[in-house]
């Protein structure tokens, strides 16, 4: 029988089964992108880069509105691609753990900040493509995450994340030649939006009610589930004071 356990904000019981499942589906999820990306560089290569050219995002330029979902899937060269391919998987996949479908639609909203922020602030005739802005937007997800969700993993997580790439805040801010600050300071807002907008919204209450009706039966610090071979034992002793 599968092992299950309980977060320090109350939440209800996850199994470690289901724990592995996401983390394994993420892995998938974010081999598969990656994947697409190197298959589009190639492609964009062989064609010296008109991909980036024809879907690049372009302030004020109308037409270029829907290649905001486009863009983070391009670059401008290998080493524009090979600098954003480690962050884009270590982030993702973080990001991804906890749930794919949670994680498809903070990749939306990530694009759309990223994008609107160039589209909307950027200067001159300039086409911007490239993954940053999916990059800082996971990782700012990924730092508060656990605080909205109250999830202590989580918030663990996010403080180790913060404390070893807190040096990528400088280049979402003016100044740096050369890179789109813009379309990075986008998608970590929209990251930050998005752990509130897809936070966990189970409540203490609910979480306390649904441990009230049938599941794991809890004797002090003791959990056992209902249906459990030594559930009746767990019972008896607790009766007696014994757990």
């Amino acid at each position: 029988m599968g092992a299950s356990y309980t977060d320090q904000a109350g939440a209800l019981p996850v199994s470690a089964e289901q724990v592995i499942a996401e983390a394994r589906k993420a892995f998938f999820v974010m081999f598969a992108v990656l994947a697409l990306v190197w298959v589009l560089q190639l492609v964009n290569y062989a064609d010296h880069y008109a991909l980036s050219r024809d879907y690049g995002v372009r302030s004020d330029d109308v037409g270029t509105l829907p290649d905001i979902l486009v863009a983070p899937l391009l670059h401008w060269s290998w080493a524009h691609i090979e600098s954003n391919s480690g962050p884009l998987f270590v982030f993702g996949l973080l990001a991804a753990y906890r749930g794919v479908a949670r994680f498809l639609g903070l990749s939306l909203l990530v694009g759309v900040t990223s994008g609107l922020a160039v589209w909307f602030f950027e200067r001159g005739d300039v086409d911007t493509v490239g993954a940053s802005g999916l990059i800082f937007g996971y990782f700012g997800y990924v730092v508060v995450r656990g605080l909205f969700d109250r999830h202590l993993i989580d918030t663990l997580i996010g403080v180790v994340m913060a404390a070893s790439f807190a040096y990528l805040l400088t280049v979402a801010v003016p100044g740096t030649p050369g890179v789109s600050w813009l379309g990075h300071l986008g998608g970590l807002i929209g990251g930050l939006a998005g752990a509130w907008v897809f936070r966990d919204r189970r409540s203490r209450a609910d979480a306390g009610a649904s441990r009230q009706e049938p599941g794991p039966a809890t004797l002090g610090d003791v959990q056992v589930r209902s249906g459990h071979p030594r559930t009746d034992l767990h019972k008896e002793l607790g009766d007696l004071g014994l757990l």
